[in-house]
């Protein structure tokens, strides 16, 4: 059995999708010059938001198509955690690496004067968990009723 098949890694195998997910769209704004928009960690939200969605479907079909409240609860900030965390160590290494982009930050945010690259990577990682748990509670009411209502 695959690393990223086994029912047992679920949050593993979908947090390390949603880092590189995180990852992969973070660069490619960089590199296209979007990357001081800030409006456009927006998007990070809706990157996570559908990796927690298919951890949460894996888990319903592993599970016997039911969803226990709270080892679901579980699964999702998990989820969401691991693909954040990792995302929080690329961007602590790239603004570590890329004091450009981190004197930016320091200049035009409005806390930007106490910024550094711990505190900023650590910023990303709770807004990640914290949206994490939010977008699971979310979503475990609605994959919960998705079979009740289709079979209705």
């Amino acid at each position: 059995m695959s690393f990223f098949s086994n029912p047992n890694r679920i949050p593993e195998s979908y947090g390390l999708r949603i880092a590189a997910g995180l990852i992969g769209f973070f660069v490619l704004m960089f590199v296209l010059g979007f990357g001081h928009v800030v409006e456009l960690r927006l998007l990070n939200l809706f990157i996570l938001a559908g990796g927690i969605y298919f951890a949460l479907k894996k888990f319903k079909a592993t599970h016997g198509a039911s969803i226990h409240y709270f080892r679901a609860l579980a699964t999702g900030v998990a989820t969401a955690a691991i693909g954040s965390f990792i995302f929080g160590a690329f961007l602590f290494f790239f603004l570590y690496i890329d004091v450009g982009f981190m004197e930016w930050i320091i200049e035009n945010e409005p806390m930007g004067r106490y910024m550094n690259p711990y505190i900023a990577s650590f910023i990303v990682v709770l807004e990640g968990v914290f949206s994490g748990l939010l977008v699971t509670f979310v979503l475990i009411n609605y994959i919960s009723t998705e079979v009740d209502n289709v079979t209705s």
